[in-house]
């Protein structure tokens, strides 16, 4: 008597792997991966970009006035008046900064200040 209930190893049906597709998001600007903001000088009125992701949320955000002298990162031999500046901004738009990645201000700050 033959067993035929159970077929071969060989022979079962495997689920196939899931592809991952690249987000448009990122593909129409340019960018490589999530939360990695860009320069954008053709845009007409913000500076920078990024797709921000966090948990599950993907979201777009532009940020940064398109030609302002923001104080960038501090240097030796700073003015006072770039502190002063930089200080502002901070303090200003503390209570963004702090909400995160989906926020414009937390990227201006990382990027710009």
């Amino acid at each position: 008597m033959r067993d035929i209930g159970t077929p071969p190893l060989f022979q079962q049906k495997t689920m196939p792997s899931k592809i991952s597709k690249k987000d448009p998001r990122l593909t129409r600007l340019g960018l490589d991966k999530y939360n990695q903001p860009k320069r954008t000088p053709d845009h007409p009125t913000k500076s920078h970009v990024v797709v921000a992701k966090e948990g599950g949320k993907v979201k777009t955000i532009r940020f940064g006035e398109q030609g302002a002298e923001t104080a960038g990162k501090p240097k030796a031999g700073e003015s006072q008046r770039m502190k002063d500046k930089r200080a502002s901004f901070k303090a200003r738009h503390a209570a963004n900064i702090k909400k995160g990645v989906m926020s414009a201000a937390y990227w201006a700050d990382k990027v710009k200040w």
